[in-house]
């Protein structure tokens, strides 16, 4: 049974691939690394979990353990100095690998990338758009993966200079670490957009799609899910298209004609609605995709990846059944 290590496992990313791990029937947890909580039972990050398993480390140490299966779940700037282990699958949750082009990293992260000459070693995978091509996966951001979702198998078929995404998500995006912007009192009964112009999965969309897009994304005043609405100019039969594509998926569904994706069916799970929309006015379509941020757009999508780094079938460990109210 392959072993599993989760880096930054006290985190929302991490804790929500620990949960797919212990749902897995072919895994096992070999080490949870969290600095703030190491030296502490698993039980520390949640009273739910037992003392079956092994008690935090330090990411490095948990790093080291030795582990066939690695999730990374650390902040950007320190996954970009990741040292991956050899023979390991590597799934990094983080934005520190998405990028082809090293030079971007100082314009949209910050940071200039300590390591540009490997990022050519790590793939860029939307498991339903291109599966992992090797041990070392860069988990897709969250937006990006919706968008992705509902413009990348019709990217032949739309106008590729009026593309908008208009995206919303809840305030889990933004991670666990207390932040002005997401204190209670600056997000409730309230809707705001953020990083306009300027967020950094606009570059991750435009590598992806092979052309940039006017993206702009809100904060919800909800815990998880993120809906992403694309205007695009069809050129083709935008839904034939969708429709074929997922026709196959475990994960993605086309809703019929007329029914809207919504968040309260797919937060909490690993699934993805899609929907296609014909605007009378202007003869544009609208795609709109929902998924849960924390879960296709984070960890779910991070077991899809390593399922078939690993040669597993894709959904094992996924949540993808049940009616939710």
């Amino acid at each position: 049974m392959p072993t599993v290590t989760i880096i930054a496992a006290s985190g929302y990313t991490g804790q929500e691939a620990l949960d797919r791990v212990l749902r897995h029937p072919e895994l096992d947890v070999v080490s949870l690394g969290s600095d703030s909580l190491a030296g502490s039972g698993a039980s520390a990050l949640d009273p739910r979990l037992n003392g079956s398993l092994p008690p935090f480390t330090p990411n490095d140490e948990a790093l080291a353990a030795g582990a066939d299966l690695v999730f990374v779940c650390l902040p950007n700037e320190r996954a970009a100095l990741l040292e991956p282990p050899t023979g390991a699958v590597v799934v990094d949750l983080s934005g520190a690998h998405r990028l082809r082009d090293a030079g971007l990293y100082a314009e949209w992260y910050g940071f200039e990338h300590p390591r540009p000459d490997e990022l050519a070693d790590w793939s860029y995978a939307v498991p339903e758009l291109g599966p992992p091509a090797g041990p070392l996966v860069a988990n897709p951001g969250c937006y990006a993966t919706a968008a992705l979702l509902a413009l990348a198998p019709i990217r032949d078929a739309i106008a590729h200079d009026d593309v908008v995404v208009d995206a919303k998500s809840g305030m889990t995006g933004a991670g666990r670490e207390p932040k002005a912007s997401s204190h209670a009192g600056a997000v409730l009964e309230n809707l705001a957009p953020y990083a306009v112009g300027v967020h950094r999965h606009a570059p991750e969309l435009a590598q992806a799609l092979g052309f940039p897009v006017c993206f702009v994304p809100h904060l919800l005043p909800v815990r998880r899910g993120l809906l992403a609405t694309c205007y695009v100019t069809p050129l083709g039969d935008v839904r034939a298209l969708l429709e074929d594509t997922y026709a196959d998926s475990p994960v993605v569904r086309i809703l019929p004609e007329g029914v809207v994706p919504e968040l309260g069916r797919v937060r909490y799970t690993d699934t993805a609605e899609l929907a296609v929309f014909d605007d009378r006015a202007t003869g544009r379509s609208i795609v709109v995709c929902a998924i849960d941020n924390l879960g296709k757009g984070a960890a779910g999508q991070a077991m899809q990846n390593a399922n078939l780094a690993l040669g597993f079938e894709q959904s094992l460990g996924l949540r993808l059944e049940g009616v939710l109210v």
